[in-house]
């Protein structure tokens, strides 16, 4: 019954395919287009120019415009007339970057100023300012220097010509170099640091060495935290010590803060800084005395508030637990997720009557604290499903559009990555019913990550078919098979790592719907016995979902068959996994999801474990609970 359902599910929904030209021209279109790309790469401008003429009406042709041009940067001309008439294309602003780049590198400085645009781009914006001061504006571009130089940051290496100007310059003091000396450090720059040391003399430079001995051994603050008494920027390097060692050895950061921080040369601002920043150090590596320090701090914020709750719900001290919840915001305590503890916290007090009358109230909610509560409750899980439904015609001239047939023809040619911005710059200016119109578009192409986002875009969150699409059934249902999972364990998985979209590429390297590092895909490989071909065969359905599972079952046996830890070392590693266990003794398992250090990991745990249950609503099933995932937590 199962198979016969997902079939509908992923073939009945129509396919909004556009069709500006018949079958036969398009294919033509395609395959003069890929040539003509040959023809830029090989350089041979008369072949190009011949078949471009023939692809006007081809929703690609800006985009082959552009590569040309943006190897021909020289035709100003044919520059400007591109600008002038693919303006609201994605490729107008790129071409003009470049172009930028090369008036600048060509010493057009008046060319440069009439068409500069940056839109957030740092690099031209200080070739703009350098273009300005080739004009003869050179206390403008000085103060922009100045500006540029305090950001305490490595800049671009278009930005050095005019931090070479401010160096040589009467305005570059001490006090400015030490200025963005300290930011350096703050930021970890170290190499930037050692570039701003070197431009002091004398005693400044033997002062910036202390720093940079003690930013690189923070340790060293202890035997003698303030040597000269009346030096402020010494109080300064207390602070960042005394923070750098709190990353590595958190109990002594504490004591040797405590010994100086009435010190004269801390003020006021820095004491609370650090304070603050010392106390949620405190609740993120579950420490005993976390609570009373935030309780200490003058002033909360939202971070501070939440953890107050969270330490004490480490120490299972419900009078304390009920003390933070109360210090909460009004609009924080309308979340979903306090107003649970709120709960846990009634029963706990023995208030049962008010405890169930919450809980049935948050029942009603889709989430992991709904669910959570429901079980209280004994209420099934409120699923709320209400799919969206725009007008055919209203998806159907969506894909008619040239920036959607654009984004259609890029996924045609198997090239994600450009097809997912040309998609993004597509529907950047639509309303939110548009909005709702272009993920079914997405849906109806099978484009099922882009779909969730820009359903997500319209704000709309009830549409559990688009939001949470049966996608790669076979591979998911023979590997659950496999290694004996639940489906819907392997489809939230896969929902969260990637949302289901086989060419995912995270900034660390993780590949594919299930976002594993070559390293694990390679170590798995070894262990079933198979061919290890390379990296990027980890992008394909069939060997990421097998190797996926086959990794989440070996984590789920490392824990016992606890789903929970199970799922937050998939995110964060066993090793940080081990550091996050009880030592007392068990915890109940709702206490340590919430509390886990990393947010990132908390909310991937929370929403791995909600999509379990969503797939399983989508799958017409209801063997799992959540109740089931909350098994104690035993001590580490």
């Amino acid at each position: 019954m199962r198979n016969f359902v997902l079939g509908v599910v992923l073939t009945c929904f129509p396919v909004f395919v556009p069709a500006a030209v018949s079958a036969p021209v398009q294919e033509r279109q395609r395959q003069d287009f890929l040539l003509a790309e040959k023809m830029i790469s090989s350089g041979d401008d008369p072949n190009f120019f011949r078949l471009s003429a023939g692809l006007t009406d081809y929703p690609l042709y800006p985009y082959l415009q552009y590569q040309w041009l943006k190897e021909h940067l020289a035709h100003t001309g044919k520059i400007l007339d591109f600008l002038q008439t693919y303006r609201e294309t994605r490729y107008a602003d790129l071409l003009r970057s470049r172009w930028l780049v090369y008036l600048a590198d060509h010493q057009r400085w008046q060319e440069f100023v009439q068409y500069f645009s940056a839109d957030g781009d740092l690099a031209l914006e200080c070739r703009w300012h350098w273009a300005n001061y080739n004009l003869g504006h050179r206390d403008q571009a000085l103060a922009e220097a100045r500006r540029l130089w305090s950001l305490g940051a490595s800049q671009p290496p278009a930005c050095e010509p005019l931090f070479s100007l401010l160096v040589v310059s009467s305005q570059l003091t001490p006090d400015l170099i030490w200025q963005r000396f300290e930011l350096a450090l703050t930021a970890d720059r170290v190499p930037l640091a050692d570039y701003l040391r070197r431009l002091l003399d004398g005693n400044e430079r033997q002062l910036a060495d202390v720093w940079m001995r003690i930013h690189q051994q923070p340790k060293l603050i202890q035997k003698n935290p303030f040597p000269d008494e009346n030096d402020p920027r010494l109080g300064r390097l207390f602070a960042h010590a005394v923070e750098r060692l709190a990353r590595t050895d958190l109990d002594l950061a504490v004591g040797i803060w405590d010994a100086n921080k009435q010190h004269p040369l801390l003020d006021s601002r820095t004491v609370q800084r650090i304070e603050r920043n010392l106390a949620l150090a405190l609740a993120y590596n579950h420490k005993p005395d976390a609570y009373r320090r935030l309780n200490q701090l003058p002033d909360s914020d939202k971070e501070v508030r939440e953890w107050k709750v969270r330490a004490a719900l480490l120490e299972q001290d419900w009078r304390r637990i009920n003390e933070a919840l109360s210090g909460l915001a009004p609009e924080e305590l309308k979340e979903t997720r306090w107003q649970y503890w709120q709960a846990r916290s009634l029963a706990a007090k023995g208030e049962r009557a008010d405890a169930d009358n919450l809980y049935l109230k948050l029942a009603e909610d889709r989430s992991f604290y709904g669910f959570l509560a429901a079980d209280a409750a004994a209420r099934p899980y409120s699923l709320s499903d209400k799919p969206v439904s725009p007008a055919a015609n209203d998806i159907e001239a969506l894909a008619a559009a040239t920036a959607f047939r654009a984004a259609y023809e890029l996924r045609y040619l198997n090239r994600p990555l450009e097809a997912e911005r040309q998609w993004w710059h597509a529907v950047k200016k639509l309303n939110k019913e548009r909005l709702t119109a272009a993920a079914k578009l997405a849906q109806s192409w099978h484009w099922d990550s882009v779909a969730i986002k820009t359903l997500a875009k319209a704000d709309y969150w009830d549409d559990l078919a688009l939001r949470f699409p049966l996608g790669y059934m076979p591979q998911v249902q023979n590997n659950a098979y496999r290694y004996q999972l639940d489906p819907a364990v392997v489809l939230g998985l896969m929902r969260q790592e990637s949302m289901l979209d086989s060419n995912a590429l995270s900034p660390v390297g993780a590949r594919g719907l299930m976002q594993l590092m070559p390293k694990t895909g390679r170590q798995i490989a070894q262990e079933l016995k198979e061919r290890w071909s390379s990296e990027n065969s980890l992008f394909n359905p069939d060997v990421n979902i097998s190797y996926g599972a086959y990794y989440y079952k070996s984590l789920l046996n490392r824990y016992n068959g606890h789903a929970a830890l199970a799922t937050a070392a998939y995110n964060a590693g066993p090793a940080r996994v081990a550091k996050w266990l009880p030592q007392a003794g068990p915890m109940a398992a709702d206490v340590w999801i919430e509390t886990i250090p990393y947010k990132e990991t908390r909310k991937y745990v929370i929403s791995v474990l909600s999509y379990v249950i969503i797939y399983q609503h989508r799958m017409q099933e209801d063997a799992l609970k959540m109740k089931d995932f909350m098994r104690d937590i035993p001590p580490g």
